[in-house]
C-alpha cells in the first residue's frame, strides 16, 4: 500500500494516510479520470466499504479526496444514515486533514485557500474557486485553461463540442454552442482547450 500510495500523493503524507487506512480498513480502488467526480464511497452489493479515486488527480488534489472520502467511511461507520456532506461529514473531514495541513505536505502557496476552504468544506473542492483554481496549477500541463482565463467572445472546445464564451452569471458562466446556439452555464474552472479561430 505504501509504495502504491507514494506514486499518488505527496512523500510526507504517505506514513499519516497509511495509518488512517489502518485505523479503518477500506477496500481503496484507484481509477481511471471521471468527469463526474473526483471520488466516492460506498458500500458495494457484497458489503465491503469501498473508496475509489481518480489516478490522474495531482498529488496533491488526490490527498485532499482520498481524505474527503475517508471521511465519508468514518461519518458511515459512526452515524450510518445522515447527510453526505452534513455537519458530521464535515467535522470528520476537517479533524482529518487538521495535521496534514502543513508545508512539509501542501505547498505554501496552497494553505492559505486550504485554510479558508476547511472554515467550512463543501461537498466538493470545485465549489471554491480560488481553491480550485490553485490546486489546478499543480496539474500536468495538457494544453488546456480554465474558462475563466479567457476573454469574452473566445472561441473555445469542451468535449469535442465548439463553444463561444459570453457573459459571467453570478458564478457561472453562460457559453453558446456554435452548432445549436444552445447556451450553456459552465464552471469558471471548467478546463477547455482555446481556439483561435472557430474550428
Amino acid at each position: 500500500m505504501e509504495e502504491s500510495l507514494s506514486k499518488y500523493i505527496p512523500k510526507n503524507a504517505v506514513n499519516p494516510v497509511k495509518k488512517l487506512l489502518q485505523k479503518h480498513p477500506v477496500v481503496l480502488k484507484i481509477v481511471n479520470d471521471r468527469n463526474t467526480k473526483h471520488g466516492d464511497f460506498k458500500k458495494t452489493a457484497s458489503g465491503k466499504l469501498q473508496i475509489t479515486v481518480n489516478k490522474g488527480l495531482n498529488p496533491y488534489h488526490f490527498l485532499l479526496t482520498l481524505v474527503h472520502e475517508i471521511a465519508h467511511l468514518v461519518t458511515f461507520k459512526k452515524h450510518k444514515s445522515v447527510k453526505p456532506h452534513g455537519k458530521e461529514w464535515k467535522y470528520e473531514f476537517q479533524h482529518l486533514m487538521l495535521p496534514l495541513l502543513n508545508p512539509e505536505i501542501f505547498p505554501l502557496a496552497l494553505l492559505p485557500h486550504l485554510a479558508n476552504y476547511f472554515k467550512n468544506p463543501k461537498a466538493s473542492t470545485g465549489s471554491d474557486i480560488n481553491l480550485s483554481y490553485a490546486l489546478k496549477q499543480y496539474d500536468p500541463k495538457n494544453g488546456t485553461q480554465t474558462i475563466s482565463e479567457l476573454q469574452t467572445g473566445s472561441y473555445f472546445k469542451f468535449n469535442n463540442r465548439t463553444f463561444i464564451k459570453g457573459n459571467k452569471r453570478r458564478t457561472r458562466i453562460e457559453c453558446t454552442e456554435i452548432t445549436n446556439n444552445k447556451t450553456y452555464l459552465f464552471n469558471q474552472n471548467a478546463e477547455v482547450k482555446y481556439l483561435k479561430y472557430y474550428e
